[in-house]
């Protein structure tokens, strides 16, 4: 009984300094935020004057509004996307037992080796070919690219794991091959789309590599990739580029911490689904 209690004790323990070391370094961009424009704290240390209009500052001169426009675009044009391609591959993967589909499904295997940074060089020759440069079809094409891999992973673990009785009834009474998989099968799948989709959005607004390689407008980027313009340019400044920093953060945690609960299901089903 004793041994029990010191066991939940420290487990406590470690969750609360876990939790003071992931928070640190947003509580001292929070506190540098609050610093006159142009001064330089010299610790994580609460202002005697705090400049609470750095954040309106900074809303403005980083051009907010037409970063989220641009985010919420490349969103848009990405996750619709990716999850009907990555739900319809691990589909036939999963539950429909094509031929060659171990092969197929090593492929997209392989495919999540791929490091973005290994693939960005011809990349970025490949979209200037396409006359796709400086443009959002520069970041949208390529990331539903490189998400098919895990989404149709993570669609075929799912779909691997319905019964076939299932389907087999669905056929009998006269499904085909698109019924099944609309009707039946999709409505089934919800928890692993929305998980998905969550995952998707996530990485996508997040995106900061392709952003700022294959796009020149910074208004025309990912508002992770639009950081680097609004460091060059405030650079120097480091409560205004603190509190630009927060802000351009403030939509990912949103969203976090309203679908905090369908996040970590995300991240169990991906660990215990094969």
């Amino acid at each position: 009984m004793i041994v029990g209690r010191r066991e939940a004790w420290t487990g406590r323990l470690l969750l609360v300094l876990l939790m003071a070391v992931t928070l640190m370094p947003f509580v001292s961009l929070f506190f540098t935020a609050l610093h006159p424009s142009g001064s330089y704290p010299s610790g994580v240390e609460w202002p005697s004057d705090p400049q609470w209009g750095n954040f309106a500052k900074a809303f403005q001169a980083a051009q907010m509004l037409e970063l989220v426009k641009s985010s919420t675009l490349i969103v848009l044009g990405v996750v619709p996307l990716a999850l009907l391609l990555g739900t319809l591959a691990g589909f036939a993967i999963g539950h429909l037992r094509m031929a060659g589909r171990n092969v197929v499904f090593l492929v997209f295997v392989l495919g999540l080796t791929l490091p973005f940074e290994g693939i960005i060089t011809p990349l970025y020759y490949q979209v200037r070919d396409m006359g796709l440069l400086n443009t959002r079809w520069a970041i949208i094409l390529p990331l539903i690219g490189l998400y098919m891999p895990f989404a149709v992973f993570w669609m075929r673990a799912h779909f691997v794991n319905m019964p076939d009785a299932l389907s087999e009834s669905a056929r009998i009474d006269g499904a085909n091959v698109w019924q099944l998989f609309w009707r039946i099968h999709v409505p089934l799948a919800m928890p692993a789309l929305s998980s998905l989709a969550i995952l998707l959005f996530l990485w996508t607004w997040n995106q900061f590599l392709l952003a700022i390689v294959l796009v020149d407008d910074p208004l025309k980027r990912t508002m992770s990739g639009a950081l680097g313009a609004f460091q060059g340019q405030w650079g120097t400044d480091m409560p205004l580029l603190c509190a630009g920093s927060l802000l351009i953060l403030a939509p990912t945690l949103v969203i976090f911490l309203i679908f905090q609960r369908r996040f970590v299901t995300a991240l169990l089903q991906g660990s215990l689904k094969g």
